[in-house]
């Protein structure tokens, strides 16, 4: 992997420096509420490459504190996302934020005794019009004077469950007439009766994150908690609660800007809407921009990887287009990927010259970039499939496949000539009837002519039959973060982001390749083979325009 450099590596290098860290620590925190997506590709790779660097420690935490939405379900994929991404765990650890729910409420407990936290009655309305504007302060709760012994009392029966969902909240003491929103008394506990994924019925309060988050960031020893630029104004109250709390070491948070790419969405919950509403096949759906999607779609770790190594770490908010993770997985199976012969839509064509019963087998290299990569025996007989498209009856300008009285190179075989073309009742071509030049196979033409084209083909006898998907954007919409005034995000839904075509024709060697296997289909594009049977998902076309976009800068 590069050299990790940027902005947070700057600052982790003057700490060292300064003789602040001997060693780094960092940390992942998902909430187990959905599914990992390339923007949450980005922090896994800011804060593990990071670790790499410094041979530090990095630890998978789960915000485990909104017991609503999760789900060990989620839990067991983002483990598995994350092993998938970065080929190993967590070398700091696996832990969860409900484990340290004890010491949050010990912390705030601490801060109820020193005066700083006080149990409120407003309710959240009442909260955000007390809160006041971002030219107006805000005006303190009338419950804001309670006692300490009122507030401890009141704190410890709201953990034994007296009082209602939502009729009282502890909140942090701090400024009402602070220019930071977030340290106007904001909540610090809450209480809501759900079932926990891990503690059960045990709890019926909950922190709120940004109480949480510090905590354990420092009962893990965590250095430098690196996370999105929303929390950037969120800043002052995590070192407000590290320096108030009774915690046994001090973390430094900083920012970098979250990963956004066009024609996409990123927020996990318009993610959950497209998939509970049945827009996608689920989580794993090829189009979607999570990791079990992509991963199905057939992108490597290290494309993605690339693919946010090239977008760049910054603080600046940025739109990364889409065609740049296309162009990483290109890159790489342009290199990596075996070649293998498949016709999506067929036609099929007769060699009249060629014998009913004869089976002949031509050898074809399996990556023709790489001579360790081998070959493999194709099958060719008197009946073929080839590709629709590479017909024409009367063909457009500079047309160099086969038409009528024109010929063509068959790849890795004979040069055939098109004879007669049959065609059904609507004027659909479903046959062509060609002759070969049997000197060809292993050659040009002893007369010496010059044939342009070259065509793939499949052996209809042996042929298998799929399924091929074919994927495009999800969204028409480029930037999704604006969607016009009026409109829904749902409104840019692109009803062509899937087109499936049955009955596709492959060379028979494609049976013998594990589920998983990523190929270019000759001419057609990059394909892998989907868990589904019989079913080839398209990673991406062979077509690549972006990289002339990249040559010009």
């Amino acid at each position: 992997m590069e050299e990790v450099k940027n902005f947070l590596t700057d600052i982790i290098d003057a700490d060292i420096a300064a003789g602040l860290n001997e060693q780094i620590h960092t940390r992942f925190p998902p909430e187990p509420n959905g599914y990992l997506h390339i923007g949450s590709a980005k922090a896994i790779y800011i804060n593990w490459s990071i670790a790499q660097k410094y041979n530090g420690k990095f630890n998978l935490r789960f915000d485990d504190t909104n017991p609503v939405r999760e789900d060990d379900e989620y839990v067991q994929s983002i483990q598995e996302d994350i092993k998938w991404l970065t080929g190993e765990m967590p070398n700091g650890g696996i832990f969860y934020g409900s484990d340290y729910f004890e010491t949050c409420y010990d912390c705030a407990v601490a801060l109820i005794k020193a005066g700083k936290a006080y149990v409120c009655d407003l309710t959240q309305d009442e909260i955000r019009e007390y809160r006041g504007t971002l030219t107006e302060p805000g005006k303190n709760s009338p419950y804001r004077d309670r006692s300490i012994e009122e507030n401890l009392q009141l704190f410890q029966d709201m953990r034994d469950g007296k009082f209602p969902d939502g009729s009282k909240t502890l909140r942090a003491k701090i400024d009402m007439a602070s220019p930071n929103m977030n340290m106007r008394d904001p909540a610090i506990y809450r209480i809501v009766r759900a079932h926990h994924h891990r503690q059960g019925d045990k709890w019926c309060i909950y922190p709120l994150y940004d109480f949480a988050h510090p905590i354990q960031d420092a009962l893990e020893g965590i250095t430098h908690s690196m996370c999105s630029i929303e929390f950037e104004n969120h800043r002052p109250l995590y070192e407000w609660v590290v320096d108030n709390c009774p915690l046994p070491h001090h973390p430094k948070q900083r920012e970098f800007a979250r990963l956004n790419v066009t024609n996409t969405v990123m927020s996990k919950r318009y993610l959950r809407q497209l998939v509970f509403e049945h827009h996608v096949e689920g989580w794993d759906d090829p189009r979607m921009p999570t990791l079990c999607g992509l991963r199905r779609r057939g992108y490597t770790p290290s494309s993605i990887l690339e693919f946010v190594r090239r977008a760049g770490i910054a603080k600046a908010n940025s739109l990364v287009d889409i065609r740049l993770l296309e162009h990483c997985i290109r890159e790489e199976l342009n290199e990596t990927a075996i070649r293998r012969m498949a016709v999506t839509e067929p036609i099929k064509m007769v060699i009249t010259n060629y014998p009913e019963d004869k089976t002949e087998v031509f050898t074809l290299p399996n990556n023709p970039k790489d001579e360790t990569a081998g070959s493999r025996d194709v099958p060719f007989t008197r009946e073929l499939y080839i590709e629709k498209s590479d017909f024409a009856m009367v063909p457009p300008p500079k047309f160099q496949r086969l038409k009528p009285d024109g010929e063509v190179r068959l790849m890795g075989a004979y040069i055939v000539k098109c004879n007669e073309v049959i065609t059904d009742e609507n004027g659909e071509v479903v046959e062509l009837h060609c002759t070969a030049d049997l000197e060809t196979g292993n050659g040009m033409p002893v007369d010496g002519r010059k044939v342009k084209g070259t065509i793939h083909w499949v052996s209809a006898s042996h042929a298998i039959d799929a399924d091929c998907y074919l994927y495009d954007n999800l969204f028409t919409l480029e930037n999704t973060g604006d969607v016009p005034e009026g409109k829904d995000y749902l409104d840019f839904l692109n009803p062509d982001s899937l087109k499936k075509l049955t009955g596709c024709k492959l060379e028979p060697s494609i049976a013998e390749v594990p589920t998983g296997t990523r190929m270019q289909f000759v001419r057609m594009g990059y394909f892998i083979k989907d868990t589904e049977d019989g079913r080839y998902n398209r990673i991406v076309t062979l077509k690549d325009s972006f990289a002339k976009t990249l040559q010009g800068k």
